[in-house]
């Protein structure tokens, strides 16, 4: 008898040190997400008081919020800066270097300071003490080490202290920077829910993106009126609805009895349908093609509500009415994908 074999398949030598070159880099990878993770956690458990205070003081500000840190930490008090800003307090990023040479001149009187420095000993920034004490401009500092100088000089220290850098050399600002970060977040939040800030006003904050578009754009603003829309009389032949609805080419029309109000409206797939059912177009009136309960929209209601409506109850055209009666306009799918809002 014939011995069997199973031959054995090799990997290629060059397939397995890549499998475990991907390997340690997937570690390396959650290694650092899981000490910046910790360093934030810590935060939560040490988060007392002083972060009240220190939102008090922001939503009492009369005058600009300005972020200033050096190096990483002024990177990050860029985005708190943006963040702030986008969602209603004014602020706007002071370079500390670029204050000891002019740029002072932006802050006033009724100003606050938001100081960023892991060590809390950084000069462009405790230089930046002296003037706000002349002008009694209330200094929160994020802070890594809170026996800093800048830590017991402000009106209010907030520690963002990390056990340590993700950084294996211990060098670059990794988990300390994100915890910075939080911080600045936590703060905004926290302001943006004491000023009881809404939608309606981050959109405004926000106008040119979709954000803003979805927030601001109302129904109004986009439905066909007028000569653009589609209207018959149910009394109408059907060949006249048909007319209708390639002219103003936004595949229905609505359908009014002789008061105008509307009775309901016509879609391609009426059409189609009375087609299938042996229908006779010479015969037929517009209101024997009638849909008569189609969705309504009123014309104040956002645009992304129109959105949210078509995709329930897939249809690509809601009739515009102040009442289930009075017709305003109608407002087409396409439009709303031609202004962004979908």
């Amino acid at each position: 008898m014939r011995r069997s074999t199973t031959a054995k398949i090799n990997k290629p030598k060059g397939t397995r040190s890549a499998l475990s070159k991907g390997r340690a880099t997937l570690a390396v990878g959650r290694r650092v997400l899981a000490i910046e993770g910790r360093a934030v956690q810590a935060m939560v458990q040490r988060l007392d008081g002083t972060f009240s205070e220190a939102v008090d003081l922001l939503y009492q500000c009369k005058g600009k919020v300005v972020v200033a840190g050096m190096g990483k930490s002024g990177l990050i008090g860029q985005k708190i800066s943006a963040t702030m800003a986008s969602t209603g307090t004014p602020s706007f990023f002071l370079h500390p270097a670029e204050g000891l040479h002019g740029d002072l001149g932006m802050l006033t009187r009724g100003d606050l300071l938001i100081a960023i420095s892991n060590s809390g000993e950084t000069q462009e920034i405790l230089q930046l003490l002296p003037f706000m004490d002349r002008m009694a401009i209330p200094v929160v500092a994020i802070v890594g080490r809170m026996g800093s100088t800048l830590g017991k000089t402000s009106a209010v220290a907030l520690d963002v202290s990390v056990g340590e850098e993700a950084c294996p050399l211990g060098l670059a600002p990794t988990a300390s920077t994100t915890a910075a970060l939080a911080m600045g977040d936590a703060l905004a939040v926290a302001l943006l829910e004491k000023r009881g800030f809404k939608e309606h006003d981050f959109a405004q904050f926000h106008p040119g993106g979709t954000l803003g578009r979805r927030l601001l754009v109302k129904v109004r603003d986009l439905m066909h009126v007028g000569a653009e829309l589609p209207q018959v009389n149910e009394t109408a032949s059907t060949s006249v609805a048909l007319l209708e609805m390639s002219a103003k080419k936004l595949g229905m029309t609505t359908v009014v009895n002789r008061a105008g109000a509307l009775v309901g409206i016509i879609t391609d797939g009426d059409v189609r349908r009375f087609i299938q059912q042996g229908g006779n177009f010479s015969k037929g009136t517009a209101g024997s093609l009638t849909s008569r309960h189609p969705k309504l929209i009123r014309p104040d209601e956002l645009a992304a509500k129109a959105v949210e409506m078509m995709e329930r109850y897939s249809i690509t055209t809601l009739v515009v009415a102040e009442s289930t009666k009075r017709i305003v306009g109608v407002v087409h799918l396409h439009d709303l994908l031609k202004h962004g809002i979908v």
